[in-house]
């Protein structure tokens, strides 16, 4: 991970004008770069797009229709005639719409044309809880796009990778579903300003380190983990808590270098527990890690239910700071 130890290199801004900044240095750093999508010459749902038209015209920065399978084959398109198309899809939900496009077309075509042209797109899918606003615009889906080999994943927990994944994102030649996190959307952080300041992908942060459970997790439920692990540290119970910030690549080998310090695992993510990716995660450290695992592996995840349309009824659909610490009490004590 790259990092930056002079407060001065930074500036304090909000996740979504994080992902605003990037997307704007790199469409001034290459021509091929242009962003589309709802209201995306307003300024965007969640206000990442803010300023861009004006500084870069609404033929680079353009208006969609409420389409979203116009919207990913254009940037399917796009991506094959050699430009670098970014998509806002808004809400992630509704990118199944476009199902047809990002994780047949997008996914396959590269792979199905010899490599021949670089397939160079990314997705913006946001997704999560976000207050009550109801079952199609809260699921968290992020597990599809591991699912359909060629696509990568990304999934930022501050405004700082935010940015600097972003930016890595819209360099690849490979198509990226890049999810943002809806409630972090205005989280403020310190974000680097140097321009060519990018953060690779298949490298986990270790957000906390320590010594008695391994807590994999990302998005979300990264904060969560966080402030389970400060409140656990009073009883004796060390949480090392590792951010994975990629599901493709999966930076397994942090992970695992994890799993057998501590001999304890719990994945935390707030997408549903049945096939989530915690799943894939808890089966992998099984096969490779077991003999160093003094306990099952844990999973602590959203419920498996449609996401209510009330904010108090979402809340309890989603992990909180109290499951995280219950889980991590009765792993510690196995």
């Amino acid at each position: 991970m790259s990092t930056v130890t002079n407060p001065a290199d930074t500036r304090i801004m909000t996740y979504s004008s994080a992902i605003g900044h990037a997307i704007a240095e790199e469409m001034r750093r290459d021509d091929s770069v242009f962003m589309m999508g709802q209201m995306a010459a307003g300024g965007g749902q969640f206000a990442a797009e803010r300023g861009l038209s004006d500084e870069f015209g609404t033929e680079r920065v353009r208006n969609t229709t409420i389409n979203e399978a116009f919207m990913a084959g254009c940037t399917a398109g796009a991506a094959i005639a050699g430009m670098k198309p970014i998509v806002n899809m808004g809400f992630g939900d509704f990118a199944l719409i476009a199902g047809d496009e990002i994780y047949q077309k997008l996914a396959k075509w590269r792979y199905m044309h010899g490599g021949k042209f670089a397939l160079s797109a990314v997705v913006i899918m946001p997704f999560g809880s976000m207050g009550g606003a109801g079952p199609e615009h809260s699921s968290s889906l992020e597990v599809l796009g591991m699912h359909f080999p060629g696509l990568k994943v990304v999934i930022p927990s501050t405004p700082a990778d935010a940015k600097g994944l972003l930016k890595t994102a819209i360099r690849d030649p490979n198509p990226v579903l890049f999810h943002s996190i809806n409630t972090l959307s205005f989280a403020r952080g310190a974000v680097p300003t140097d321009p060519e300041l990018v953060i690779p992908f298949g490298q986990a942060a270790v957000r906390r380190a320590g010594r008695g459970v391994s807590v994999i997790t990302y998005g979300s439920m990264v904060q969560p983990c966080l402030d389970a692990a400060e409140t656990l540290a009073a009883s004796g119970i060390d949480l090392e808590v590792i951010d994975l910030r990629t599901l493709v690549p999966l930076d397994w080998d942090t992970v695992m270098r994890s799993v057998r310090k501590t001999h304890r695992a719990m994945v935390v993510h707030e997408a549903v527990r049945t096939a989530g990716a915690g799943a894939e995660i808890a089966a992998r450290i099984q096969e490779e890690a077991f003999f160093d695992l003094e306990a099952p592996v844990f999973r602590v995840a959203g419920k498996d239910t449609i996401r209510p349309q009330t904010a108090r009824l979402e809340a309890m659909c989603i992990p909180s700071c109290a499951d995280i610490e219950l889980a991590a009490r009765q792993l510690a004590a196995i």
